[in-house]
């Protein structure tokens, strides 16, 4: 599979997951622009992908829409106009739903949808053909106690996901990922409970996944073989029973 000559945006891809997908889609031929929170693995994450192709890396909260549109223009000043998005860019918060403030639910919808929605308009705006992915979750089919505000934002990207499938076919494929239980540093096993581990490990595969897994789904969906496919949530997920 070849990204030969077309640019990919990545929110979030300074680590984790967005850091998979930004690599896979470049060592594909992709140039990529990725934002990131002003966090330190954006150099490091810069130079990997420069070693690759062309890339370039931008700090930006997804939240806030002034940044958003100065990240998607710094993208189109350099590279024209855009051809793949992946919206990776995600928080979360855990607590009890009594313990969850209406400024903490607010925090999670703003990075994790009103995100997600700002760059989907940024990238209609300058582009008439290509391939959104939205990264989901399987929390957002089969929920979680103590994870509300995360649940609720990653069920709204789906929904998101299909109306936009429908507005911007037949150019635009919008598709969704939802990931299972993935090992990075935002869901590192150290710092669960034996109960969360257990819940996460109940798959037939048993096992976390990787961020290349998610990646490598990412990959396919910004394709020419994924030419016929949109509105559509994919689990990534070792096998367990999203309904």
């Amino acid at each position: 599979m070849t990204l030969q000559g077309k640019t990919a945006l990545v929110t979030g891809g300074s680590r984790g997951i967005g850091r998979a997908i930004a690599l896979a889609l470049s060592a594909a031929g992709a140039r990529v622009a990725f934002c990131h929170p002003g966090d330190a693995a954006a150099g490091p994450t810069l130079a990997a992908l420069e070693a690759q192709g062309e890339a370039m890396a931008f700090a930006a909260d997804v939240s806030d829409e002034a940044q958003v549109i100065a990240f998607h223009d710094a993208a189109f000043a350099r590279f024209g106009a855009p051809d793949i998005l992946v919206n990776n860019a995600g928080i979360l918060h855990e607590a009890p739903l009594r313990d969850t403030s209406a400024g903490d639910f607010d925090k999670v919808i703003a990075v994790n949808l009103r995100g997600c929605f700002l760059n989907c308009r940024e990238f209609a705006r300058r582009s008439d053909a290509g391939r959104i992915i939205n990264i989901a979750s399987e929390l957002a089919l089969v929920g979680r106690a103590d994870l509300v505000a995360y649940c609720a934002s990653k069920g709204a990207i789906l929904s998101l996901t299909k109306a936009l499938a429908r507005e911007l076919a037949p150019g635009i494929l919008v598709n969704a990922i939802a990931p299972g239980p993935i090992e990075t540093d935002m869901t590192a096993p150290a710092s669960m409970s034996p109960e969360q581990i257990a819940m996460d490990l109940a798959s037939p595969l048993a096992r976390y996944g990787q961020p290349g897994d998610i990646a490598a789904m990412a990959r396919f969906l910004a394709g020419d073989e994924a030419g016929f496919i949109t509105g559509q949530c994919f689990g990534v997920n070792g096998g367990s029973a999203m309904p």
